[in-house]
């Protein structure tokens, strides 16, 4: 029994159908990215009115691509966060381009499931290519191997995966954790990703044994610390396996001291594994690149192709120093998966490198952003992005109403409102901040309601801090004197409303 033709036409349009739908989602796009400023940068509304906008009831006919893009255009961009906005500041979140989302839609088109190469060869092509380009930009040895996932968190969890398998003389992948003699200790910074410590609970090491480093004035992990702490667990009879340093820190935007820990990881035998998931892409600024010295003699890194290569998500990296030891992590027989009748390298399957075996065609937007932005204009956007940081850091350093809590990191900036003339004669430095702390939750549930610049929060040294990441090229120095006007206006209605 077949379909209506109303329905058959709708699950496989013609030619020309396609075209008109395709020029009605080109324009709506368009007209989207050419109001992006005009927008109010974050909805202020409820789940109850964002979901009466829809029709709930579960389709039983369908309905004309025209109405639905009304929909979305009524519907949904005006209840949708707007991270593309160039006073986006909240998290580190890519704006996008719109070659590499076109590149996303052809990807789509095609559909492949990029399990190995004989499933999708010019995808697996475009993979091992532009991962091999990335390589180059990190000064990763050529002979490493590496894969798209969907993202920090999946990448960082795939390392750990190959440090813990490294770290011990029988197989945990075989003979489960209760192989281990001896519980294992990860080192991570108290500035870490958190999804180190979740990959950490999710592998049976547990949370208990994610040993945090203290981090130095510049919120970089404490060397020093790091190796009495791994001193201190050998003597208590646990087994060291790993450390983690981060090339840009979410909080801060710090980057650890990476060559010196690389060599405590040598000195003592451990995994050395690089979190470079916000940062590793400012490596394309040969400004910038300096700053990671040490990288490239990691055992693993994790990286975003959908953070600071503007590259839209889902799009993780994660790369292996030794290809032999993410085999012996992942590499699974099956049969409705054995490859036949092909030699090396048409062999190659992604699934023995990483735990997805489904897996989108991420490369092709990857491919797009390298070869049609190119490497010299990428960096060039990173620099801007990073001047605008500092740039905003000296301007809230000169002003006697806002206070920088920490170095800029990378294009990371922390501050507070600081409103003159509002300490009390005896007011303990204590007090102080709690009073500072509570003005200033108020004032980024204020200035996010407004609409026109938005930050995320950060706590530094227990002050709340205002938290600004620049990941947007389109973002320039008159934003950031935007955004401070727009926290200044923030914090004025805050004083006014709270005395």
């Amino acid at each position: 029994m077949t379909g209506d033709s109303a329905s058959d036409a709708r699950l496989d349009p013609a030619p020309e159908q396609i075209r008109a739908m395709g020029a009605a989602a080109i324009e709506l796009v368009a007209n989207y990215l050419g109001s992006l400023e005009e927008r109010p940068l974050m909805p202020v509304t409820t789940r109850r009115e964002v979901r009466a906008e829809f029709d709930v009831a579960l389709p039983v006919e369908g309905t004309d691509f025209s109405s639905l893009l009304a929909v979305i255009e009524s519907a949904v961009i005006p209840n949708m966060r707007h991270n593309a906005h160039p006073r986006f500041f909240g998290y580190i979140a890519s704006p996008g381009t719109a070659a590499t989302a076109l590149a996303d839609l052809i990807a789509s088109t095609l559909n492949p499931t990029v399990t190995s190469w004989r499933s999708a060869p010019a995808a697996a092509e475009l993979e091992t290519m532009t991962v091999d380009w990335i390589k180059e930009i990190l000064g990763y040895p050529e002979s490493a191997l590496g894969l798209y996932v969907s993202g920090g968190s999946l990448a960082n969890l795939s390392a750990l995966a190959v440090a813990r398998e490294s770290a011990l003389a029988t197989s945990v992948v075989k003979s489960g954790l209760q192989a281990t003699a001896r519980p294992l200790r990860l080192y991570l910074a108290t500035e870490g990703h958190h999804s180190t410590a979740k990959a950490a609970a999710l592998l049976g090491i547990g949370y208990d044994n994610v040993c945090p480093i203290a981090v130095d004035r510049e919120r970089r992990m404490d060397v020093a610390h790091l190796i009495r702490s791994i001193d201190a667990d050998l003597a208590a009879g646990h087994q060291p396996f790993c450390v983690v340093a981060s090339a840009g820190t979410t909080a801060t935007g710090a980057v650890d001291p990476l060559a010196a820990i690389a060599e405590v990881a040598a000195q003592y035998g451990l995994w050395f594994h690089v979190d470079a998931c916000y940062g590793g892409f400012a490596a394309l600024s040969p400004a910038i690149r300096r700053t990671f010295a040490g990288i490239e003699r990691s055992n693993s890194v994790s990286l975003d192709p959908h953070k600071w290569l503007y590259v839209p998500g889902d799009c993780g990296c994660v790369l292996y120093r030794d290809p032999a030891a993410a085999r012996a992590t992942f590499g699974h027989d099956a049969d409705y998966i054995r490859v036949i009748g092909q030699e090396p390298p048409e062999a190659f399957a992604f699934w023995d490198c990483g735990p997805e075996l489904s897996r989108r065609f991420r490369a092709l937007k990857v491919w797009m952003m390298f070869k049609h932005v190119g490497t010299r204009a990428l960096g060039g956007a990173v620099e801007a992005n990073c001047d605008c940081a500092e740039y905003a850091g000296r301007l809230i350093a000169e002003a006697e109403d806002l206070e920088l809590l920490a170095p800029i990191g990378l294009s990371v900036f922390c501050f507070r409102f600081v409103p003159p003339g509002r300490a009390e004669p005896a007011e303990s430095g204590e007090e102080r901040n709690r009073r500072l702390n509570a003005l200033n939750e108020k004032l980024l549930a204020v200035l996010q309601r407004q609409g026109n610049s938005y930050v995320s929060n950060a706590e530094v040294d227990g002050r709340f801090a205002l938290r600004g990441c620049v990941l947007n090229y389109r973002t320039t120095r008159q934003d950031m004197e935007i955004l401070l006007d727009d926290v200044r206006r923030a914090g004025a209605e805050v004083v006014r409303t709270h005395p």
